[in-house]
């Protein structure tokens, strides 16, 4: 059966509206379940959660998984995020073997993203790329999106830290609503300056950035 960690973390996703994490913790639940010899109970979760999905991708239209085709983002995002579509691939890249396996790994489960919410478990969706100028953080984003098919969505950091942090904080919120909504390739270049201060750090947190 559940535990309080469960509960916790469901109330948690569904605060914060991350609706794949509600359903995989929903499905760790189910399986625990099973295990515990709950199999009716378990049987009537999974249900449960399979008709949730569905019913969210007949309102949603398929925009998770088919990102809509935006030249540039508008209206209240339009001065924090910037789009592009690359054409880049892993092969055009020279990438040390340790790290090409690590970015072969989050392809993978991203593209059997699906099989792995179905199983109760979160595929890689977060990848932090340290390096001196010139090592091709940037490049491997791009080279990321265009092996996946999605927009590469630029982070302006320069429009979204000011001086006061709950606009920050604000922005954002716009931000990760965004991520919510289109599935996308999100970088945040120079993540140390977005993350220097201890408090929003602790928003990040919050938002699911870290």
């Amino acid at each position: 059966m559940a535990t309080a960690d469960h509960v916790k973390a469901l109330v948690r996703s569904h605060a914060e509206g991350d609706n794949e994490r509600f359903y995989a913790i929903a499905l760790q639940v189910a399986a625990q379940a099973a295990r515990n010899g709950h199999t009716k109970f378990a049987q009537e979760l999974r249900d449960l959660v399979d008709r949730s999905k569905s019913r969210e991708k007949i309102k949603q239209s398929g925009q998770r998984t088919r990102p809509i085709p935006i030249v540039q983002p508008r209206g209240e995002t339009g001065g924090l995020i910037s789009a592009a579509y690359p054409k880049v691939r892993l092969t055009n890249m020279a990438l040390d073997e340790a790290v090409r396996s690590r970015i072969d790994r989050v392809l993978l489960e991203q593209r059997q993203r699906d099989r792995i919410l179905e199983h109760g478990f979160i595929p890689l969706r977060k990848l932090l790329l340290i390096g001196p100028p010139g090592t091709g953080k940037t490049m491997t984003a791009a080279a990321l999106a265009g092996e996946l098919g999605v927009p590469l969505f630029t982070i302006q950091l320069d429009g979204l830290i000011t001086k006061y942090l709950g606009e920050t904080a604000a922005k954002l919120r716009l931000i990760f609503d965004t991520i919510q909504q289109t599935r996308a390739v999100y970088l945040f270049d120079e993540f140390d300056a977005l993350g220097g201060s201890a408090q929003l750090r602790t928003r990040l947190e919050r938002f699911g950035a870290y």
